[in-house]
């Protein structure tokens, strides 16, 4: 049972061909949960796809990227007095039914973050290549930082609880933050866990990072995780003296 305190957050930018679908698909497998689609200045029917579907939708006024789409929702939710804030992406490859797995875990284990990592049953569905490298590559980076080892760390299918919201909607990376919250999250003490999903593909469109835009990827989240990293050892210095 999903109480009223709960909400489901869908960050979207150009995804008419799947978020009606997304949305149809979460308010039939979860009639009570209430759906906010943070929509980034989507150029096509986003928005008009999502309100048919019975979405509450947020429309941004100017395009902030994936990190200043999701701080929106986090910002409205913390406001709004939410409890917790789950995640899902609008182009279909979370499954709804796995939302239940992401609130128990959160729920039993009292961690401010939970993630949704690949099932192996989800062997069918083939990763790209260079997401394979980025994943393998920010694994061996964040294994010494976080002090343990995370599956994917890309992942965008999380549930957060109050403590983790009240952090997110103040500071929030502003793109590509799946990396860099986690050790935000690190150096506040907060602790995550990571549940087994089924994924699939797409429902339509295709992924927004491109070969050329995976080498801007990695220098972006390399420098913003060693920002991180200075900026709250500096805390913690300042703190002790």
């Amino acid at each position: 049972m999903i109480d009223e305190r709960t909400l489901l957050i869908i960050p979207a930018f150009n995804e008419e061909g799947a978020i009606a679908r997304v949305v149809t698909e979460v308010r039939q497998t979860y009639p009570e949960l209430q759906i906010l689609v943070t929509d980034d200045c989507s150029e096509d029917a986003t928005v008009d796809q999502a309100l048919i579907a019975g979405a509450r939708v947020l429309q941004l006024p100017c395009h902030l990227g994936l990190g200043g789409c999701v701080q929106a929702g986090y910002m409205l939710a913390f406001e709004e007095g939410y409890d917790t804030v789950i995640r899902i992406d609008g182009d279909g490859q979370h499954d709804p039914k796995d939302i239940w797995r992401l609130l128990e875990k959160l729920r039993s284990t009292g961690c401010e973050m939970v993630i949704g990592v690949r099932a192996k049953e989800s062997g069918g569905l083939q990763t790209h290549p260079i997401r394979k490298i980025g994943i393998h590559f920010f694994r061996m980076l964040l294994r010494p930082i976080l002090g343990r080892p995370v599956t994917d760390p890309t992942s965008g299918f999380v549930a957060v609880n109050v403590k983790a919201l009240s952090v997110f909607s103040s500071s929030f990376p502003l793109e590509y933050p799946e990396i860099e919250t986690l050790v935000v999250l690190q150096r506040r003490k907060f602790r995550f866990e990571e549940v087994p999903c089924r994924m699939r593909k797409r429902m339509a469109g295709r992924s927004s990072i491109t070969a050329m835009k995976s080498v801007y990827y990695v220098i972006h989240v390399l420098l913003g995780v060693f920002i991180n990293i200075l900026r709250f050892d500096g805390r913690a210095r300042k703190g002790q003296g």
